[in-house]
């Protein structure tokens, strides 16, 4: 099996393998097009309102409803208790490529962080289902602001998705973290 190399290159390690060189001009410059399969109700309208992660805080029941005539994808949805959902941070600000995430008080690199400002503004959050009608889904356990464009919807699948073990980087270390910055 052939193993894509790393773009990244250790400071002080000097230029680039010519591989890696290659690898990163192979990033195509042409415009991806996408549509949105539905638009999220919710009573978060303002960042500072959510949640800073779907578990945290408060639950709040929302609705993802799908443009009509998609209800048919819908079809044995209701038999989850988690779904995937890939949407656009429609109230992105830009992005820096180091900030200061909330409850610490280090600069991290942004792809360390689960930042919504990001070079493309794609957010992911696995949200439970609360009941499925027609071309909607209503949920909770959610971090979503009103009228977020839902790109997509996939099944929570633990014994697939859940790695509980799992190393968190710098987030393993927090042991006093700070106050959520964003709320001071």
């Amino acid at each position: 099996m052939n193993r894509i190399p790393s773009l990244v290159v250790p400071a002080g390690a000097g230029r680039p393998p010519r591989s890696v060189r290659k690898l990163a001009g192979a990033v195509p410059a042409t415009p991806l097009v996408l549509r949105p399969v539905g638009v999220v109700r919710s009573p978060f309208v303002w960042r500072e309102e959510a949640p800073r992660q779907p578990t945290v805080g408060e639950t709040r029941t929302a609705a993802i409803v799908l443009r009509p005539g998609m209800q048919n994808l819908l079809k044995d949805v209701a038999g989850f208790e988690r779904l995937w959902v890939v949407f656009w941070f429609h109230r992105s600000r830009g992005w820096k490529p180091q900030i200061v995430p909330p409850r610490d008080r280090v600069k991290r690199g942004l792809y360390a962080t689960r930042a919504p400002d990001r070079p493309n503004p794609i957010g992911l959050s696995a949200v439970r289902v609360v009941a499925v009608f027609g071309c909607r889904i209503d949920i909770d356990q959610h971090d979503l602001l009103d009228g977020t464009p839902v790109l997509d919807l996939k099944p929570y699948i633990p014994a697939y998705d859940s790695f509980p073990d799992a190393r968190a980087g710098w987030v393993d270390a927090l042991r006093d973290p700070g106050p959520d910055h964003r709320r001071v």
